[in-house]
């Protein structure tokens, strides 16, 4: 049954901007009048938040809607949306492929869905929007945040360069800063509600400033953030190699909240690769930064991502992909198998790699990448560590007592709960010593101390209560 009073639910495909961008459709929603679905109860609006990046991410949109023609059959008032990424590069074609979609939006114009979607229930017809540019900055739209300790905050969309592989120029337009004074408010606003911990977004979040022309103003924001009482923790995604400087190191370095943690996308260990996909670096520039990183914060811990099998991909490129990897010692890697994207120059190469030999290199690549984080982790068993606990990280925290949480250098940690001791909340921060190590996450089962009941975890405990 559908309620009587207007419910949402908000599905979100694709990376951290995106889950963030489904933050403000929330906020949106329930500035609008909406409130969030019961689990288990059908919605008034389902809102799909797609990508147009991730590997079969139109077939894996276009079969959850096929899955709600019929519920939307048994239930005339459902409405359903469509927006982001995806929406922005298809427009027209989800409408075609999927009639009983009511509404469709883009990138730039989030802030009329609530619009949209009146429009579409008072006249009986799909709602098709999409606007070329960006209406208003998406930090100035309402957010209903997910998490009461940690927050992401939006520096910069969109992005200026021209990768062959990647659609996001087309589907977020031209890199469009944000002021700082904007963006200071909005992280000491955070932190006085009891946030402490912070990530900084962008689609190249390290050109912040290269529209008014100040290439060291990433590094300064960084600084800025260091002087906001009560923020304990700074995080930011993703950087991009080739415009990576000496002074955002340096800030990384001397401001205490900026954590020793860096996800930095490599894509290809081959020069030759690297030259097809127009990434502006080379192998040797990339390791380069990892060692400056390192010279300055030894401890930091180094992610990236990788595609396998791009266009003319040969086995010595793949070799020199799993070359570097070895080299860089990564914590860990998001890994990719290539996939055409319509509209990409790279989608239109005749040499495309054929499947079993790029599901070949992507398992021998993980298996490598898998062994080196797995023994980067054992060379931590006995140390302590500073954990930052949080919500959604351990599946099995309920059976094993134990809470799970995230290091400094961004490591997923599980912490034992002695029997009798003072449980700590999300947003609470401990120390615990490292007793076993996995590829993926680290164990502390002789329990934590030096708890500190945090702002955040007071935080978390009210939004508890509300709910």
């Amino acid at each position: 049954m559908i309620s009587n009073e207007r419910t949402y639910e908000v599905i979100t495909y694709g990376c951290q901007m995106n889950v963030h961008d489904s933050e403000r459709i929330a906020g949106l929603l329930e500035a609008a009048g909406y409130h969030p679905a019961a689990e288990g109860t059908t919605p008034d609006v389902i809102v799909f938040n797609t990508c147009a990046v991730r590997e079969n991410a139109d077939n894996r949109l276009y079969g959850n809607l096929g899955h709600l023609a019929p519920l939307k059959v048994a239930h005339p008032g459902l409405q359903i949306a469509v927006g982001g990424c995806m929406a922005q590069m298809e427009q027209s074609l989800v409408v075609k492929k999927a009639p009983w979609v009511d509404v469709v939006f883009g990138t730039h114009n989030v802030g009329h869905l609530p619009e949209l979607l009146e429009r579409a229930r008072r006249e009986g017809t799909a709602q098709l929007e999409i606007l070329d540019s960006l209406v208003a900055f998406p930090s100035t739209l309402p957010v209903r945040r997910e998490s009461a300790y940690s927050g992401w905050v939006t520096i910069s969309v969109g992005c200026n360069n021209t990768c062959t592989f990647c659609i996001v120029p087309s589907v977020r337009g031209r890199e469009t800063d944000r002021r700082p004074g904007d963006i200071l408010a909005e992280v000491t606003q955070l932190a006085g509600q009891g946030v402490q911990e912070i990530t900084l977004l962008g689609q190249n979040v390290n050109t912040y400033g290269v529209e008014f022309g100040d290439r060291d103003a990433f590094a300064k924001l960084l600084r800025a953030c260091g002087e906001v009482a009560g923020l304990r923790r700074v995080r930011f995604a993703s950087p991009h190699p080739a415009y990576f400087t000496d002074s955002v190191i340096a800030a990384m370095a001397e401001t205490g909240n900026v954590m020793p943690s860096l996800h930095m996308p490599l894509q290809s260990g081959s020069d030759t690769i690297l030259k097809a996909m127009r990434r502006a670096y080379r192998r040797d520039r990339f390791l380069a930064i990892l060692d400056a990183v390192r010279a300055r914060l030894p401890e930091a811990a180094v992610t990236t991502d990788i595609i396998v099998g791009f266009p003319g991909e040969t086995e010595a490129d793949f070799e020199a992909t799993l070359d570097v990897v070895r080299e860089a010692r990564f914590a860990a890697a998001f890994t990719f198998q290539y996939s055409v994207r319509p509209g990409t120059p790279a989608g239109a190469r005749e040499d495309q790699v054929p499947h079993a030999v790029v599901q070949e290199r992507y398992e021998r690549l993980v298996e490598v990448i898998d062994a080196i984080a797995w023994a980067e982790n054992k060379a931590l068993v006995g140390r302590e560590v500073e954990v930052l606990f949080a919500t959604g990280e351990g599946r099995k925290d309920g059976t094993t007592r134990r809470l799970s949480g995230r290091a400094r250098d961004n490591r997923l940690v599980h912490v034992a709960v002695p029997e009798g001791a003072a449980v700590p909340r999300p947003g609470d921060l401990a120390r615990a010593t490292i007793t076993y190590a996995a590829p993926h996450h680290l164990i502390a089962d002789a329990g934590f101390t030096g708890l500190i009941r945090t702002p955040g975890g007071d935080a978390w405990e009210r939004s508890v209560q509300r709910s």
